[in-house]
C-alpha cells in the first residue's frame, strides 16, 4: 500500500480509529527512535562505577568527614 492510498483509508476512518492510528504511530516512533536500553547492561556498567581502588571508609572516617562538613557549613 501506498502512502496516498494509506492517507486516503485514514480519512475513511471514524475519529476514534483515527485518533487510535495516530497513537500507534507515534508509539511505534518512540520505540524506534528511543529503544530501551538492557537493564543487565546498565547494572553491570553501575557496579563497575561503584568499583574503587581503596578500601570503605571506616565509620569513624565517615564521621570525621560530616563533622568537617558540620563545621563547614554552620561555623563559617
Amino acid at each position: 500500500m501506498s502512502l496516498q492510498e494509506l492517507k486516503e483509508q485514514a480519512f475513511n476512518l471514524s475519529v476514534s480509529d483515527r485518533l487510535a492510528l495516530v497513537n500507534a504511530i507515534i508509539q511505534s516512533l518512540q520505540d524506534t527512535l528511543n529503544p530501551q536500553p538492557n537493564r543487565k547492561t546498565l547494572i553491570n556498567q553501575m557496579r563497575g562505577l561503584l568499583k574503587t581502588e581503596q578500601s570503605p571508609l571506616t565509620d569513624a572516617q565517615i564521621q570525621a568527614i560530616l563533622e568537617e562538613r558540620r563545621v563547614e557549613k554552620y561555623l563559617q
